[in-house]
């Protein structure tokens, strides 16, 4: 019996302890993030536009007289130097156009000269009362007739000249003639008739189409003293290709339009790049007219700039955010502003100050107002600081 008794209180000994809970514990870890440490420092703002070549000087070659094409000098497609012949007018009625006015020319002559002869001789007898003064006035009136009729003569084979010359076409510059838009028997008229092209490829254009609001963007960032550059055209350009391949030598800003275009809402610049290679062989030449390029601007320096890491920047339904940590190690919400990308670092217009910390690793852990474990990413900061001088810095898509 007393074994029975002992049995039923082991297990009643056992069912109360199964049915005590272990005492709750009432302080839940902090969760630990990673911070950088905001600062700001000037850095080269370099935007980027889309633009297109254009030949230095695309020479248009057009006849000064009327006539029939008797031959073609050139090659189409090749480099030509300036006095190479490119076209042959028939010169036949010129040459007979030149000798006629060559014989006016001598037969004004002999009348000019027999009319100072004939003034000569009256000129004694009017003294001598043996002519009337009729007599000189009419032969003083010829001299005169014969002196505008003989240079009316020479103007005539002057122009003549001129004519019988231009029966021969030459380049007027040097570089690189595309095709011929007639040949030989074709008749074409004088300065109308445009017979080909001739393209300086040495130095060559880039022109690019700045939008309105990047130009009131940018006007009311040097206002404010937060962008600085020199004067205008000392902007320097560096060129991409469609490839992604970077032309060696810069640019520099020689033109900027006066109005802005209405059907774009753009302003035109245009840069001025060197090609020595312009001058070699069709095919060796590393860019052409009418090309397709990316044109990064240099000389702009953004004072006081603040970049952070791409990844610390959040979105949300009102826009971005980012995590900040307060002197009481509590996280924020804070709304901001980011422009710009350079590199893997947002440029933050508005919303951060230099000295305050922003989360970078462990969102998840965190909400707003809650203490946090700040730990200082030494890493993620000196990059930012080494980054900052990568002159990438392009607008936020």
């Amino acid at each position: 019996m007393n074994k029975i008794y002992l049995s039923i209180g082991l297990c009643l000994a056992l069912l109360i302890g199964c049915t005590e809970k272990p005492p709750a514990d009432s302080t839940a870890p902090i969760p630990q993030v990673e911070v950088i440490t905001v600062t700001s420092q000037a850095i080269q703002d370099e935007p980027e536009f889309i633009g297109q070549t254009e030949a230095f000087r695309p020479v248009e070659i057009r006849s000064q007289v009327s006539g029939i094409i008797k031959k073609v000098f050139f090659t189409e497609g090749r480099n030509i130097k300036q006095g190479n012949q490119l076209y042959l007018i028939d010169p036949v009625p010129f040459k007979a156009i030149y000798l006629s006015s060559k014989a006016k020319v001598a037969q004004a002559q002999a009348r000019l000269d027999l009319a100072k002869q004939d003034l000569a001789r009256v000129l004694p007898l009017l003294e001598q009362q043996a002519v009337s003064k009729k007599n000189v006035d009419d032969a003083q009136a010829e001299v005169r007739g014969a002196t505008a009729a003989l240079e009316s003569a020479q103007n005539d084979l002057i122009k003549a000249k001129f004519d019988m010359d231009n029966t021969i076409i030459t380049a007027p510059v040097n570089g690189r003639i595309g095709r011929s838009h007639f040949y030989e028997g074709r008749l074409i008229s004088a300065q109308e008739t445009l017979l080909a092209t001739i393209d300086q490829l040495d130095p060559m254009y880039v022109n690019v189409s700045v939008p309105e609001s990047y130009l009131l963007r940018r006007r009311r960032e040097l206002a404010e003293y937060k962008v600085e550059r020199p004067d205008i055209f000392q902007l320097r350009g560096v060129m991409t290709f469609m490839d992604g391949s970077i032309y060696p030598q810069d640019g520099v800003l020689d033109f900027a339009d006066v109005a802005l275009r209405p059907e774009t809402g753009t302003l035109q610049g245009r840069f001025v790049f060197p090609n020595p290679e312009g001058a070699f062989a069709p095919g060796q030449s590393y860019f052409y007219p009418g090309q397709f390029v990316k044109v990064r601007i240099k000389g702009y320096t953004r004072t006081d700039a603040i970049l952070i890491p791409q990844r610390a920047v959040q979105q949300g339904p009102s826009g971005s955010f980012v995590y900040v940590v307060d002197e009481e190690d509590k996280a924020e919400l804070r709304a901001i502003r980011a422009s710009m990308w350079r590199g893997k670092e947002w440029l933050i217009e508005e919303g951060l100050r230099p000295g305050e910390r922003v989360v970078v690793e462990g969102f998840f852990r965190i909400l707003p107002g809650a203490r946090v474990d700040p730990v200082t990413n030494q890493k993620e900061t000196t990059a930012v600081i080494h980054n900052a001088e990568e002159p990438n810095l392009q607008s936020m898509p």
